[in-house]
């Protein structure tokens, strides 16, 4: 083998490792803007060209359009510019074929206005088309290459590329539509959680008045005005129960990161919540029983939610347990590893196929058109992302229908 064609077999191999390596680099790229310069500048390496841009087909707009160019002016004019379908760049996408121009000044497919616009003179181009799954997206295109003519391996190393850009693009606009459908997901929950929170205090001034006065007339002597009282005092509490849940909406999605960690015992835990269920106990009628065992081991714990996780499986229990039915809350250590709360109750009971969904964001597991139980059916889904941001576990369990139901809690110790 001579020694120019040794050269040339070794500047080959040196260009197919070099496209190798930017194949990986394109596929680790996301922003856009960064990958189409970077395709460019491959482009022109390879090329041997002046200049390398990229057109993307606008499925909104249907058109094809320029996005990236290493052309541009200060005012980069040239972005978003459509061509015609009948230009030199169309003619590649429409064929879905390369197509080389050693005299672009002479082809009546060249559309004259880009240089126009930029103040550049395309004298030859070679464009090939970007394809992924199939699908044409865009071209990509080589200008005024230094020494003329085309090579095969032009046609060859362009149309690697090509396919390789294809693929990055796709999938950096791809990224970029998650970015921004995450942004406006974002912004919507902002949205809520603020309607939730003006709703929430607009509300609760009213009710605040209605159960002043309804308390003031049920402490009257006339029984008939305590008794209407006391059914508008009950009905204000369950509408103040749904804007507490409405308000605690916003837990559903608790994260961890968001904790407010500090280090309790688990007698801690039980006291606060006996006096947090306080006002529940007396207004239900019910038995309540809260025993504690090893209650000097510690655990690491954001003190108001996982009152609110415990304070929702209580209300829950109050909830299902006929007046005068038993409530027990037992905390204890199940191993050296984790505390276990066991709430349970002499309910209405779980059937063994609802022992899961109950755990589901508002799901009720009566029809809401016949249920005898109010509630937004959230208390034990917030329960349930409390307990995992605290790196714990929740379950129920339950004998059958009639037969009452047990919620554990396991945390994990923290280690004395």
């Amino acid at each position: 083998m001579t020694e120019p064609n040794i050269a040339a077999l070794e500047k080959k191999v040196s260009t197919l490792m070099r496209l190798a390596e930017i194949s990986a680099s394109l596929n680790a790229e996301a922003d856009l803007q960064a990958l189409l310069n970077q395709i460019m500048a491959t482009c022109v390496e390879i090329t041997d060209s002046e200049a390398a841009s990229v057109l993307l087909w606008d499925r909104q707009h249907n058109k094809l359009v320029f996005t990236a160019s290493t052309t541009l002016n200060e005012d980069n004019e040239l972005i978003g510019l459509a061509v015609p379908m009948d230009s030199i760049a169309g003619t590649i996408f429409t064929t879905n074929q390369p197509l080389q121009v050693d005299d672009a000044r002479h082809d009546p497919r060249h559309y004259d206005k880009v240089d126009e616009n930029i103040s550049f003179v395309t004298r030859s181009l070679l464009g090939v088309p970007m394809t992924n799954k199939g699908q044409v997206i865009g071209v990509l295109e080589a200008i005024n290459k230094r020494t003329l003519p085309w090579t095969a391996e032009d046609h060859l190393y362009m149309n690697i590329l090509a396919a390789q850009a294809a693929v990055a693009i796709e999938r950096a606009q791809f990224i970029q539509a998650l970015e921004r459908a995450y942004a406006e997901l974002s912004e919507l929950d902002k949205l809520k959680n603020d309607f939730i929170a003006i709703a929430s205090h607009e509300l609760r001034t009213p009710l605040g008045v209605i159960m002043g006065y309804a308390s003031f007339l049920q402490d009257g002597h006339d029984p008939d005005t305590h008794e209407h009282a006391t059914k508008v005092l009950e009905s204000a509490l369950k509408l103040r129960k749904i804007i507490e849940d409405m308000v605690n909406l916003r837990y559903l999605k608790q994260k961890q990161a968001d904790l407010m960690m500090e280090r309790l015992t688990l007698d801690d835990i039980m006291q606060g919540l006996s006096h947090e269920t306080h006002a529940s106990f007396d207004s239900t009628h019910h038995r309540l029983e809260i025993i504690v065992r090893d209650g000097q081991r510690h655990i690491d714990a954001d003190y108001a939610r996982l009152l609110m996780a415990l304070s929702n499986l209580l209300n829950n229990a109050f909830t299902f347990t006929p007046q005068g039915g038993l409530v027990r809350v037992t905390c204890q250590c199940a191993d050296e590893r984790e505390a276990h709360i066991v709430v349970s109750d002499t309910g209405i009971g779980i059937e063994a196929h609802q022992l899961e969904r109950i755990f589901e964001e508002f799901y009720q597991v009566e029809d809401h058109m016949t249920r005898r139980h109010g509630g937004l059916g959230i208390g034990l889904s917030i329960a349930r992302a409390i307990v995992n941001a605290h790196g714990g576990r929740i379950w129920a369990e339950s004998d059958g229908l009639g037969r009452g139901a047990r919620f554990t809690i396991a945390l994990p110790l923290t280690r004395d």
